[in-house]
């Protein structure tokens, strides 16, 4: 499984022009990938590990003043999670011109496992929406700091 983690002050994500997912507040847009041998554990590790991470600015906290300066996780503020099923993350582009998508996950074995990932930061805790799997998306945000990782487990 392959995340591309960003901090965002703003993101939503629309399909047919109609928003379907936003942050209602400062937090994370999260765009997830699934590969092959990505199991439920796989999901529940990584939901896990971007749940607690320490990537928020204290000042994005409801009440920025109980927090001291420096980053944050999520689960410390009760940050928002936006996750958009993105199957590009997996493309091999080492050769010729047009990328392949032999390392990503066909849908019927992606959907469940996306679905399995989002339902694994929800009992953590999360506030989290998402787009329309498989859909055609328009991804929108506000990247805060700027701050993107890509995490993989």
């Amino acid at each position: 499984m392959r995340v591309v983690l960003q901090r965002a002050a703003h993101a939503h994500v629309s399909v047919d022009s109609q928003v379907v997912g936003r942050l209602p507040s400062p937090g994370l847009l999260l765009l997830v990938g699934v590969t092959h041998d990505d199991t439920p554990a796989t999901a529940e590790k990584l939901a896990s590990k971007i749940w607690n991470l320490r990537v928020l600015d204290a000042t994005d906290a409801p009440d920025p003043e109980a927090w001291s300066r420096g980053d944050v996780s999520a689960s410390d503020i009760g940050a928002p999670i936006l996750a958009v099923s993105q199957f590009t993350l997996y493309a091999d582009t080492r050769k010729g011109r047009r990328p392949s998508w032999d390392d990503a996950a066909k849908a019927d074995v992606a959907k469940p496992l996306f679905d399995h990932f989002v339902a694994s930061l929800r009992a953590l805790g999360a506030h989290v929406e998402t787009g329309v799997f498989g859909a055609m998306m328009e991804v929108t945000l506000t990247n805060h700091g700027p701050v993107t990782l890509i995490m993989e487990a």
